[in-house]
């Protein structure tokens, strides 16, 4: 009951950063769309918190960011970004969660395998809501907007959310550990 409640509040504490992070690049929407302010959050609540809070708040974030501030925009941004999001906090929360070792390296691993699972369910749900419309998603439109515009966003949450995380091991707020679960017995 404890773990359950630490986790509600802390869910609710990256929702409340993932509302406020983009304000500080909102005045420039090319910075914040290279940037990706809304990712990290969503990525450390799956590290820190597990994959089913990973992928609540991934799911939540932009609709309600949507609701209340207007951006992103719902169509198709703002839902494509809500599938994105949701798959980033699952996979990164479920694969660390699983990983041998709890440490940078597979930190790290966890990390890419969800940022490209999240982009191509991204690159999916932008091309079943914009097959509706008149313009096709391209395989150019879904390069320039999964990687290349995002590297800056990529490089940045390859560096910091290792850091966030490095951090609270020291602090031992999250310590990194082995998975005994699946350890073998020598």
């Amino acid at each position: 009951m404890k773990n359950t409640t630490k986790n509600m509040i802390l869910a609710a504490m990256f929702i409340a950063i993932g509302l406020i992070l983009p304000f500080f690049t909102g005045q420039i929407p090319q910075i914040g769309n290279m940037l990706l302010p809304m990712h990290i959050p969503v990525l450390l609540c799956g590290l820190i918190c597990g994959w089913k809070y990973g992928l609540i708040v991934g799911f939540i974030l932009p609709l309600l960011r949507h609701t209340l501030f207007g951006m992103p925009i719902l169509l198709p941004t703002g839902v494509a970004m809500a599938f994105e999001l949701a798959t980033y906090g699952f996979v990164i929360g479920f694969l660390y969660s699983h990983s041998r070792w709890q440490c940078i390296i597979a930190l790290y691993r966890c990390m890419i395998v969800s940022m490209i699972a999240g982009r191509v369910v991204w690159g999916i749900v932008m091309t079943l809501l914009i097959s509706v419309s008149a313009n096709p998603f391209t395989w150019q439109i879904f390069l320039a907007g999964a990687l290349l515009n995002a590297i800056p966003g990529i490089i940045l949450q390859l560096v910091l959310i290792p850091s966030v995380m490095l951090t609270l091991h020291r602090t031992g707020l999250v310590p990194f550990h082995s998975n005994t679960k699946y350890q073998t017995e020598v």
